[in-house]
């Protein structure tokens, strides 16, 4: 009944299309202009009922490019074509911002397969035990991190379904709530660098995809914040509605050695420094000294810290000193010295000439202990005051059980957001192109995956007597395997969006032949809207595009419509992706093509409905457009780290 209803509906907006094109078309004087907005409907109707999306924007491409080219010269009209589909199939394909894409999408796969989400998971679950909604809060955190790394979103609602939704269930979670946290956290990785939807808009806005990613940081940790700080309130509120864990979930065992030093300290940190320093506590000093070193790595981390911001703070600021310059010629030039041209003076220089001047000390500049040191700027002191706060809070609530969470924690979450911001980092920083990035992190899931899959395989073999020289060829079979289907899964995903680009661009050609896109340009200058108006406008077409539509769809058919007007309101193209990224977050929540729903139906248990995903996601649905409405007012979030940074 329920399939029914979705038929229903989007028979229904076809039906709407249709009509609307029977009853607004002008049959009797039918315009190139017309035909261009026939061929927009057209393709909205054809994707609704199945066709594929790339091969039909090149079949309506080049059959209205050919009514556009017959309607000037119908002897010329199949030549035009065929040059039209040449020019832009080659000029898609020579577009070098593509490139990144199969390397991060195959950075995905590979993570995705690394066994990590699990390990993943259940340490972000005991990190977060004391967190109201703890389990729900944990999902959003896995989904997050794992989406940023992967991208792909049906793998990662697929796996929290299988993972997080039956543990949800079983601790009394609502299924509402417990669908809605898994199907809008797998929903992140689209928005938060490194995004393939930031890719595709940087190419079809002509905009730095560096910028993009430095932008799209801060409103996607921004996204992911608003949806946890609702489940922490939602869970104050009605907490029947995610019960908190009781004593023997939250507890976590500790293993011999830690059994043992506890006695003498309830501090980890304590228990460590005593076990090391006494000499018959039952635990090798071996095994004490390599925990106390795990235990001080927070205190390592924080130390650097400071030092890095010291080093900021007293880096010496370049400074150029034009006293021994002179104008000459509208130019500038070295005053003349008495030792002439043999020992560096220069006598004359043209206008525009330019010089590399060595940099002397001052004479004047006192020495030594004479000259004053600047003093250090108030940003440092507060740096180094909540570092030391953090330093003393951590060890203060150093226990045992913290302990062990944080061992999960290095073996799961750091390794994984130590790739992200590697990846991330070298782009932002301008270490190395997105592409180049790409391939960085592509060589990092293959570590990752390759280090988790052999310790998987020598666990099992210490387990079950097995020789460890048979568990690593294993190991090194069941790798070579994940690299053969991620490069497979990849190819062919990148074949979509390669092939996705070259339809739009037959298209997009078309429909500026006909007209259509001018026409649309004088109906919203006509409209005499302000640029706030046309924002509102534009992102309300969006939102409604997103029920029926997909992303990619969005972003290569209908942003060439929206681009070309943001030089007339004098909006940034940059800050315009931001909130379009934002506002596409819809496309996977929203019914009746909401493929996120669809994905986690298909491993859920069977009384877990449709309807009721549904009914779970649309709360997340209204925090997207809030988070909308503040980057809207608030457009620093975005542009902030663009403009510091470049």
């Amino acid at each position: 009944m329920k399939i029914r209803k979705e038929l229903l509906f989007g028979f229904g907006m076809m039906a709407l299309v249709v009509l609307a094109v029977v009853v607004l078309m002008p049959w009797g004087r039918v315009t190139n202009e017309h035909l261009g907005l026939l061929m927009l409907a057209l393709i909205v109707v054809t994707i609704l009922l199945g066709f594929p999306t790339a091969f039909t924007l090149m079949g309506m491409g080049v059959i209205f490019a050919w009514l556009a080219y017959r309607s000037v010269d119908p002897e010329l009209a199949d030549r035009q074509v065929l040059d039209l589909m040449v020019q832009r199939t080659y000029g898609a394909m020579s577009n070098d911002v593509l490139i990144a894409v199969p390397l991060f999408i195959f950075m995905g796969y590979l993570v995705e397969r690394a066994a990590l989400i699990d390990r993943l998971f259940r340490s972000l679950h005991l990190a977060l035990t004391r967190v109201p909604g703890s389990l729900a809060v944990a999902t959003i955190a896995t989904c997050a991190l794992f989406a940023t790394a992967t991208g792909i979103v049906g793998a990662v609602v697929t796996l929290m379904g299988l993972l997080a939704l039956p543990a949800m269930l079983r601790s009394g979670y609502n299924v509402k709530i417990s669908a809605g946290a898994i199907t809008a956290g797998g929903c992140l990785g689209i928005l938060i660098p490194p995004s393939v939807l930031l890719i595709l808009y940087g190419a079809t806005a002509g905009v730095s995809v560096v910028q993009l990613y430095a932008g799209a940081l801060f409103p996607g940790l921004m996204l992911a914040g608003l949806y946890v700080a609702y489940v922490m309130v939602l869970a104050l509120i009605k907490p029947q509605l995610m019960p908190p864990l009781s004593e023997s979930e939250r507890r976590v065992p500790l293993p011999a050695f830690a059994q043992q030093l506890a006695g003498s300290a309830r501090n980890a940190l304590a228990g460590l420094v005593r076990g090391l320093t006494r000499p018959d506590v039952g635990v090798p000093k071996s095994t004490i000294a390599g925990q106390l070193a795990l235990t001080l790595l927070p205190a390592l981390v924080l130390v650097a810290a400071i030092v890095m911001s010291y080093r900021a703070a007293t880096a010496p600021v370049a400074e150029f000193d034009a006293a021994g310059l002179v104008e000459v010629g509208g130019g500038l030039a070295v005053a003349p010295t008495d030792e002439g041209l043999g020992s560096g003076g220069l006598q004359e220089l043209g206008a525009g000439s330019d010089v590399e001047m060595a940099e002397e000390p001052d004479a004047a500049a006192p020495e030594g202990d004479e000259q004053a040191a600047a003093p250090l700027p108030v940003w440092f002191w507060i740096v180094t005051g909540i570092c030391i706060a953090l330093l003393v809070i951590v060890y203060s609530l150093w226990s045992w059980e913290r302990f062990e969470v944080f061992k999960l924690l290095l073996t799961s979450f750091f390794p994984l957001a130590i790739l992200i911001l590697a990846v991330l980092g070298s782009i932002m920083f301008g270490f190395a192109t997105p592409t180049e990035a790409a391939a960085l992190g592509a060589l990092g899931g293959f570590l990752l995956a390759a280090f988790y899959r052999t310790h998987e395989h020598l666990v099992r073999a210490k387990a079950s007597g097995k020789a460890t020289a048979k568990a690593m060829v294993d190991a090194a079979r069941d790798i070579g395997g994940i690299v053969k289907e991620s490069s497979f899964l990849a190819a062919k995903t990148s074949a979509m969006v390669c092939w996705l680009f070259v339809g739009s661009a037959i298209f997009s050609a078309a429909f500026a032949l006909l007209g259509g896109q001018a026409l649309i340009e004088q109906w919203v200058l006509s409209l005499d809207i302000t640029p706030i108006q046309f924002l509102i406008l534009a992102q309300v077409v969006i939102f409604l595009l997103g029920w029926p539509l997909e992303w990619t769809e969005i972003i290569i058919i209908f942003m060439p419509i929206f681009l070309p007007l943001l030089e007339h309101f004098e909006i940034n193209p940059l800050f315009f992706g931001l909130l379009v990224a934002l506002n596409l977050q819809t496309a996977f929540l929203s019914p009746p093509v909401a493929m996120s729903a669809f994905y986690l139906k298909g491993v859920a248990p069977p009384h877990v409905t449709l309807g009721q995903i549904f009914m779970g996601m649309m709360p997340y649905m209204a925090i997207q457009i809030l988070a909308m409405a503040i980057l809207y007012v608030f457009p620093e979030i975005g542009l902030w780290l663009p403009s510091v940074i470049y």
